[in-house]
């Protein structure tokens, strides 16, 4: 079973899923894209508009938004089959909680902390090209240059979920603060040793063990964008059963099984980035539209958490 991460080398998010992927040994090969639009080894040849990064395919199966990638990632290479697990036990006996910990990613991490990194960054110093790139995804479509909220950001983490072994939590915290290190002036007055020393033992830790995993990793190869698109067209998917189509979550929605529809997220609200395709798949936890690229037919999954799917029909009107 092919895995393939679409990403950049400076994207955050790309590097939360790239450690999922090493923390649970799994091969995969990657495909670089652009840091800014536009990305034709998406939206050409996968006929996926979704432009946020990274996005993961499991054979013809494209999955969407990190909350997503992270749960297919541990579904579809579980424990039972030798694969380590980002959802572990407890130390001290007791099953891991893995509704909590996906939870606390989503709200404090992903919702939370990470905009408040984004507020930080020195905008005016950015690439033109880059700046006017990502003020599509801000509301209004403009980011103020002086925008500059030099708060205390990280004081709050003192604490951990007890777990055997590193979690889904532990992966995206790390990630944020070495990005937050990496990329805002000033940073080392908010992490600072006299404040938050346990934070920064476990900073430390973290760094350590990722790099002793990264030291046995054998070396990723790198497609092309054609190379990856063919490989996934020609992959097998995953039945539509496992992920089923609930009929009376559908009809809650206004939808149902073939209907066209375009999947964007929620602040998208002008469908500037909506994936239009057919509605195969739907449960409480995630579309599945089938979209047709240049390559050929593939299977998007986006969560439902974040994301809406609307009518091709009532959009054009």
């Amino acid at each position: 079973m092919s895995v393939i991460i679409y990403g950049y080398n400076t994207a955050p998010y790309s590097a939360k899923i790239e450690n999922i992927l090493l923390f649970k040994n799994i091969p995969h090969e990657q495909v670089k894209v652009a840091a800014i639009l536009p990305r034709p080894e998406i939206t050409d040849l996968l006929g996926l508009a979704h432009r946020r990064i990274p996005i993961l395919a499991i054979g013809n199966d494209i999955y969407c938004d990190t909350s997503l990638i992270a749960s297919a990632l541990e579904r579809r290479f579980p424990a039972s089959q030798g694969y380590s697990t980002i959802f572990p036990n407890k130390k001290h006996g007791g099953g891991g909680d893995t509704g909590l910990i996906k939870a606390f990613v989503f709200q404090w991490v992903d919702e939370t902390l990470f905009p408040l990194g984004v507020s930080l960054v020195p905008w005016a110093s950015v690439p033109p090209a880059f700046l006017k790139d990502r003020e599509t995804l801000f509301p209004g479509g403009h980011i103020d240059p002086l925008l500059a909220s030099r708060g205390a950001v990280v004081r709050w983490w003192d604490w951990l979920f007890e777990t055997q072994t590193p979690s889904f939590a532990d992966i995206s915290v790390h990630l944020f603060l070495v990005w937050f290190k990496h990329h805002i002036p000033g940073s080392e007055t908010l992490l600072d040793a006299n404040t938050i020393p346990k934070s920064l033992e476990w900073l430390a830790r973290m760094t350590n063990y990722i790099e002793q995993l990264k030291q046995r990793q054998p070396a990723i190869p790198e497609l092309s964008g054609s190379d990856g698109a063919a490989q996934i067209v020609g992959a097998a998917f995953e039945p539509y059963a496992v992920v089923g189509f609930n009929e009376r979550e559908a009809e809650r929605l206004g939808l149902k099984a073939g209907d066209e529809v375009s999947v964007s997220r929620n602040d998208d609200t002008v469908h500037k980035f909506g994936t239009v395709g057919k509605l195969v798949a739907l449960n409480r936890e995630e579309f599945v539209i089938e979209t047709q690229g240049s390559a050929g037919v593939v299977r998007c999954h986006f969560p439902r958490i974040g994301f809406t799917a609307r009518l091709v029909s009532e959009l054009k009107k």
